[in-house]
Order: structure tokens, then C-alpha cells, then sequence
């Protein structure tokens, strides 16, 4: 069973960046989902998928993935590319579109 070892990214929800700082080590799961004919709704024969461990830095996601001889994958965070502009910027009369209602 595969280990990813990732950094979450911020929520759509809200604007804040708590969590962002842990790592978190998921096994993915062996076989495919399969879906329960009387409710729906869908599941594994395999609990082992269910198990998020966070970590406080990579490298320790990392030493317990190796103390317990499991395969991992990292995946490194992507940083957001940032727009820097301030509120003028919106009355400005170089914009590209212009300013309405």
C-alpha cells in the first residue's frame, strides 16, 4: 500500500491559513471503491485508507514511512503565484475593462 505524503492546501471555505504548516501521510487505497446496492453510498474492505497522520515536518512523515517499511510518494506544495495591487488600482485609468455598476 502506497503512502502519499503531501502539505494540505487552504480550504475554499475561508480566507485563513491554519494547517498549512503540518504534513500529512495518507495510504492510498489498494482496490476500487465499490458501491453498497441497498444504501449507495460507497466503501472498501480496506480500513487502512481511512488513517491521516500529520506530521509537524517532512522529514518526520518521512522517517515513520521508512521505520514502518511502507512505500511512499512526496508530493511537494506548489506555492500560489501572488497578484500584489492595491484598492487605486480599481479606479485607475489604465484598467483594462471599464469601471461599472
Amino acid at each position: 500500500m502506497l503512502a502519499k505524503i503531501y502539505r494540505p492546501t487552504k480550504t475554499a471555505m475561508q480566507s485563513g491559513k491554519a494547517k498549512m504548516d503540518t504534513w500529512v501521510l495518507e495510504l492510498e487505497a489498494d482496490a476500487a471503491r465499490r458501491i453498497d446496492p441497498l444504501m449507495g453510498w460507497t466503501s472498501s474492505g480496506n480500513t487502512a485508507s481511512q488513517v491521516r497522520l500529520s506530521f509537524e515536518t517532512r522529514e518526520a512523515a518521512i522517517a515513520y514511512a521508512k521505520r514502518q517499511g511502507m512505500p511512499f510518494q512526496v508530493r511537494e506544495p506548489r506555492e500560489p503565484k501572488r497578484i500584489i495591487k492595491s484598492y487605486s488600482d480599481n479606479f485607475s485609468a489604465g484598467r483594462k475593462r471599464p469601471w461599472t455598476h
